[in-house]
């Protein structure tokens, strides 16, 4: 049900609606800590199992993984590399980017994986809140 919000959330987003509908409360607000993280892997499955990893500890709220693989050209270890990669976009606060970091690297199979950082300057106000309380420490229950 989660994936499935997370779905219905973008596809609104790029129609300029709010999770209510059109006209269902305030459209666009400032980023603040908003940001959205740049992660490619090189098989499917891998890219599956670290989404599903930082989705489940709370360092992402959603992560959109590119089923059709993207071509990348890159210098590495003084040559030039084309490999066929998959993109991870994942959307998270600027609190929790240390801790997702650490564990992309964790359980990342390349020696310097990918990790790119993009500030959210503005989005939908209800989407930008339903990040911020997604990826939120989980609160104690009091007794």
């Amino acid at each position: 049900m989660e994936n499935e919000w997370c779905r219905k959330v973008s596809e609104w987003e790029l129609f300029g609606e709010t999770a209510q509908g059109s006209g269902g409360g305030s459209m666009v607000t400032s980023g603040g800590q908003g940001r959205i993280v740049l992660v490619t892997c090189g098989m499917r499955a891998e890219a599956r199992r670290i989404a599903q990893a930082v989705v489940g500890k709370r360092l992402a709220a959603c992560v959109n993984l590119v089923l059709s693989p993207v071509e990348s050209i890159y210098a590495w270890k003084g040559r030039v590399e084309t490999t066929r990669e998959y993109l991870l976009v994942m959307k998270t606060t600027g609190e929790r980017l240390a801790e997702l970091q650490k564990e992309v690297k964790r359980l990342h199979s390349y020696d310097v994986p990918e990790f790119i950082a993009l500030p959210v300057t503005e989005g939908s106000t209800k989407y930008l809140s339903w990040v911020n309380e997604s990826v939120g420490k989980p609160h104690k229950k009091r007794k």
